[in-house]
This record gives C-alpha cells, sequence and structure tokens, in this order.
C-alpha cells in the first residue's frame, strides 16, 4: 500500500498555499500538536471549504456541505455519538438494498477510524466516504447527536440528589460535579444549535434558559428555582468573575473546547428583581470568515462592492442596527483584503474573532483605551488598512476621517437605517459635510432575514395585498413561499439567515450632494435616478427567488413606505 500523502503536499500542488505558510503551520503543529489542516484554516492561509474540495479531488472522494443536510436517523443509530465524536465521523444515509452507510468525514486517511467504524458496524456493511469541511463537521456531529437527554438525566440526578439531601438534612450543594456537568452541557447544546447567545433568567419561582437562534429567542428549558444560585456561581467561575457580587453587572469571558473546537462565551451579568440575570453570546472561532462570494451578493451588488474596495483610501461604513451582520461583512471585507503587502489593524470592542495576520486591539474600559485614542495610536504603527469597530461619536468620527484623508483605507460601522440615512447621522453626530466629501468611499446597509427551510417551505401564489407590497403585477402569477416547519429545523420554518443589503459607491456625483449638505428626500431621489437597489428591493428579489417570506422580509423592512415611497415617484 503506498504511503498517504501529506495534507501540506496536496495543497501546494493545488498552489492553495505556499511553502513559507507550510513552514508557519509545520512550526505551529509542534507546538500544539493539532492537525495540520485544522491549523492551516485556523491560521487563515486556506479556507475550510477549499481545503475540504482539495482533498476530495486528490482522493476522489465526493465532497459534502453539512450546512443543510439533514443526516439519516437510522444511519446515527448505527453508530455512537462517542465514536463519532472521537473519531470525527458523521453517518449521513444507510441504503438498506446494498447494506451501504454513507459518512462524512474530514480526513480521508484515517485508517484507525475506518477501523473501529467496521468493527462497530460489523460484516457485510459497505462504507461510502463524503469528504467535509473540519469545523462543519464538528458543528454537524454535535447538532445531529445533541445534548439535550445529557441535559435530562443530568437535571434529573441533580433533582434526586437534592430530595435525598432535604430527607436526611444534607447540604444541597455538597457535590458540584452534577452542576459543572451540566453547565458543560447546556454550553455544548448551544453551540451545537447554532445559537448565538445564551440566555439565564430567574423568575419568581423557576429559572429560564433560552437561546437565540436565527435572530429569534427560543425558551429551551425551565429549572426550578433552587438550581440557579449553583448555575450562577458556576458560570461565574468559568468567567473569571467576582462570586460574592451579585449588585453590579459585570463582564467576563470562558473560552472552552468542545468536540475538538475552541469556542469563547462574552458573559455578562445584570442584577434583576428576581436575581442575576446571565447572558452568554457565542463566539465559534471556527464557524470561519464567510468568504465574500458566499455573501449572497448579485453580480451587480459585487461589482459595486469591488470598485468601493479598490478605492486605494477613504471611508467605507457598513451600517445597520444591532444584530444585523455588519461584523460579519466587515470580517469578509478584511479577509479578502487580507495579504502579506499590507499592515491592517483594527479596534474592536471588544476582539470576538482573532484573525490570521491582523493586529487586533481591544478597546474599552478594561483596557482604558477608547476608538478615538485608539485610531491616534494606530496611526502610528504604519497601517495600511484600519478597522475601527464603530463610530459611536464625534471625536472617533473625525479621527477616521483623518486617516481616510491620509491615505489609508479604513472601515467602520454606524447605527443607521439606510445608506441616506448613515450620511444624516454622520452629520448629526457633528462631522461637516465639507469634511466628509471626498473622504466617503462608500456606505453598505444591511439586515439579516431568516432563511425559508427547504425541506418543509410551502409554495403559493401572491395574493393582491402581497403584489401591492412587493410591488408585482397582481394580473400576473407570483410564486411565493411560506415557513411549515419539520425535523430539520427544529419547527421553526425557517433554517439559518441571510442578509440583504444596499451598497452605494460615492462617486462626484454624489461627493458633490453631500458637500452641499443635500436633503436626505434629494439623496435618496439621487440613488434612485441611477437605478440604485435599495434594502427593500434586495429583500424582494429574495422573497421571490424563495430564500425567505414576505413576513419575515417586513419583520426588518418597511415594506409598506417602500410601496408607498415607489408609488409617490411613479
Amino acid at each position: 500500500m503506498n504511503a498517504p500523502i501529506p495534507i501540506g503536499q496536496i495543497l501546494t500542488a493545488a498552489r492553495l498555499i505556499g511553502a513559507d505558510q507550510l513552514r508557519i503551520a509545520l512550526h505551529e503543529q509542534q507546538q500544539r500538536k493539532r492537525p495540520l489542516g485544522r491549523l492551516l484554516v485556523e491560521l487563515g492561509f486556506v479556507s475550510d471549504t477549499a481545503l475540504r474540495d482539495a482533498l476530495a479531488t486528490h482522493y476522489g472522494h465526493p465532497s459534502v456541505d453539512l450546512g443543510d443536510t439533514l443526516a439519516d436517523p437510522d444511519a446515527l443509530a448505527r453508530v455512537p455519538r462517542a465514536l463519532a465524536q472521537r473519531h470525527r465521523l458523521l453517518p449521513l444515509h444507510y441504503d438498506h438494498a446494498s447494506q451501504t452507510l454513507t459518512i462524512a468525514a474530514a480526513n480521508a486517511d484515517d485508517i484507525v477510524a475506518q477501523d473501529r467504524l467496521r468493527a462497530e458496524l460489523g460484516p457485510g456493511i459497505r462504507v461510502e466516504l463524503r469528504l467535509a469541511a473540519d469545523a462543519e463537521l464538528s458543528r454537524a456531529i454535535d447538532r445531529h447527536y445533541g445534548q439535550p437527554a445529557a441535559i435530562d438525566d443530568i437535571v434529573h440526578e441533580i433533582e434526586q440528589r437534592d430530595a435525598r439531601s432535604e430527607l436526611w438534612g444534607r447540604n444541597a450543594t455538597s457535590d458540584g460535579q452534577a452542576i459543572v456537568r451540566l453547565v458543560d452541557a447546556m454550553l455544548a447544546d448551544a453551540a451545537a444549535r447554532g445559537a448565538s447567545d445564551l440566555h439565564f433568567e430567574p423568575e419568581a419561582g423557576f429559572l429560564r434558559i433560552r437561546q437565540r437562534i436565527d435572530g429569534t429567542l427560543r425558551q429551551v428549558r425551565a429549572l426550578h428555582k433552587s438550581f440557579w444560585p449553583e448555575l450562577a456561581v458556576r458560570l461565574k467561575v468559568m468567567a473569571g468573575l467576582d462570586i460574592a457580587e451579585s449588585r453590579c453587572p459585570q463582564d467576563g469571558r470562558i473560552s472552552i473546547t468542545l468536540a475538538g473546537r475552541p469556542i469563547d462565551f462574552r458573559v455578562a451579568t445584570q442584577p434583576t428583581l428576581h436575581g442575576e440575570n446571565i447572558v452568554l453570546r457565542v463566539l465559534d472561532r471556527e464557524k470561519g470568515i464567510v468568504p465574500l462570494n458566499a455573501l449572497g451578493l448579485t453580480d451587480g451588488q459585487r461589482a459595486i462592492l469591488d470598485r468601493i474596495l479598490a478605492r486605494p483610501e477613504g471611508l467605507t461604513l457598513v451600517v445597520g442596527p444591532t444584530g444585523s451582520g455588519k461584523t460579519t461583512t466587515l470580517y469578509s471585507i478584511l479577509n479578502h483584503l487580507n495579504a502579506e503587502a499590507v499592515n491592517i489593524m483594527t479596534l474592536e470592542d471588544p476582539v470576538e474573532y482573532p484573525l490570521a495576520q491582523l493586529r487586533q486591539t481591544s478597546v474599552g474600559e478594561a483596557s482604558r483605551l477608547d476608538f478615538a485614542d485608539g485610531v491616534r495610536a494606530l496611526l502610528r504603527q504604519d497601517p495600511d488598512i484600519l478597522l475601527i469597530g464603530e463610530i459611536r461619536d464625534t471625536d472617533t468620527a473625525r479621527m477616521a476621517l483623518r486617516a481616510a484623508l491620509t491615505g489609508h483605507r479604513v472601515f467602520s460601522t454606524l447605527h443607521a437605517n439606510s445608506v441616506a440615512g448613515a450620511l444624516q447621522r454622520l452629520v448629526d453626530i457633528g462631522l461637516r459635510t465639507d469634511m466628509l466629501a471626498g473622504s466617503l468611499g462608500g456606505i453598505i446597509a444591511q439586515r439579516l432575514v431568516r432563511r425559508l427551510c427547504p425541506d418543509c417551505r410551502t409554495e403559493t401564489t401572491a395574493g393582491q395585498d402581497d403584489c401591492r407590497l412587493l410591488g408585482l403585477d397582481p394580473a400576473s402569477l407570483h410564486r411565493i413561499f411560506h415557513p411549515v416547519g419539520c425535523p430539520a429545523c427544529d419547527f421553526r420554518g425557517y433554517r439559518g439567515r441571510l442578509a440583504i443589503m444596499e451598497l452605494v459607491r460615492i462617486d462626484p456625483a454624489l461627493d458633490e450632494l453631500i458637500h452641499e449638505g443635500a436633503s436626505l428626500g434629494r439623496v435618496r431621489t439621487a440613488l434612485r435616478a441611477r437605478g440604485h437597489v435599495s434594502l427593500a428591493d434586495d429583500g424582494i428579489r429574495r422573497v421571490l427567488d424563495g430564500s425567505t417570506s414576505i413576513a419575515e422580509l417586513t419583520r426588518v423592512v418597511d415594506l409598506a413606505a417602500h410601496a408607498d415611497e415607489r408609488g409617490a415617484s411613479a
């Protein structure tokens, strides 16, 4: 049997990495004792999907995208969870006629895993391999095997312990191992479900636990109030917080490893009427940076973005409310621009996702550094590109413009509802229009909408009211979709989210309007005259292609106002 070809050799032959990058990764591997492929992804030298596709091509195995794949319950039942997690493989489908089990794995050369799997399956069952991205595989294993059963078992164990303690008059908190396992299971469950936030909310007689998935909060469990003191202490200990302080808010961070992948949780406590509220923001570092070509941009939108990014200097803003995906878009842009020839430096509050080759700095009370002072400091570090996490005040805005006017590319976020609204917001925080003119390179406004579950969405014909909102001819038939709910989407009707966007490159004509201090109305009129695609327009496109529903779009965009504006300009 021929010896397996090293993964580094495969990737260099495919010209996905260079010799210098391979040397760096091999050195890191000696220090950290982690798989080379995963280190190459963490270092930002290759994307997870590019790695998967290169290995699939080399070994002649099909690849599989696990983000939208639902495993067959019969297949899952044939492989124990412990084996799946230990050897990082996921059973996808079992064909009874041919007695063939299809599995997803990240490593086609793992002979030990294949031998253990065949020993578990027994004779007569064939195994077919599909190659998957490593980070996707970890999440899919957690998602399909789940945590709820383990949580229920631990809760029952604690309830039995407390009952015995009450009966015999012992201290119910004498054994903390069950609480430790319960917290670990809850954190793992939140990460496996793809939750962005995990809420612990004490009420008068119980503890409510909710997860925010795809932008929507959903209760996943309710426990007796007696659980909360121990749970709160455990969370505070893990986050490095003062367990004796319950009257003032505290912030901390938890870093753990789940199924071989590092995950951080940003922890915030808040005193409330019935006890301390604790919210954890889930920061899954292995989710990876979304490539620009995966943001869902149309060809026209991508052309606008490319022209914005081609400018050698200027300020580019990504605007929208909290939770609209601004950070994801900025990271995608920075990852696209990241190269050996440029020095990219960031100011973030806080740094959420470490990016290879970027110099990232946290601002805030802990560092005693604000955005404005941080920009002043970074300008002395010979940067080519600056990321300022958010423009919150006049000083930060002025420093951002100063950096843009002195030959730097600057990227930041702003709380505004639209492209035109962003211009007004900059004026409102104290910037003169003559300062803005010539320094703005582009503005991206965006929202996140939930994506309809492709397994259960139902098709219907748009009614007259729907046609009016969408700007369609009611005399024609127009296909739209509605959510239903099924096991694949946990009966929510939606699975995942997507961005709707409007993008504007500031050209000389718009620059002149900005310099004149033109009203929002004049700016909107000028944008419409050039065929500008607004947030509502992009959202309507997503409704008509079946990606989302009218109900979901109206949750984030005022379609009625857009329809009225469209009628007024007709």
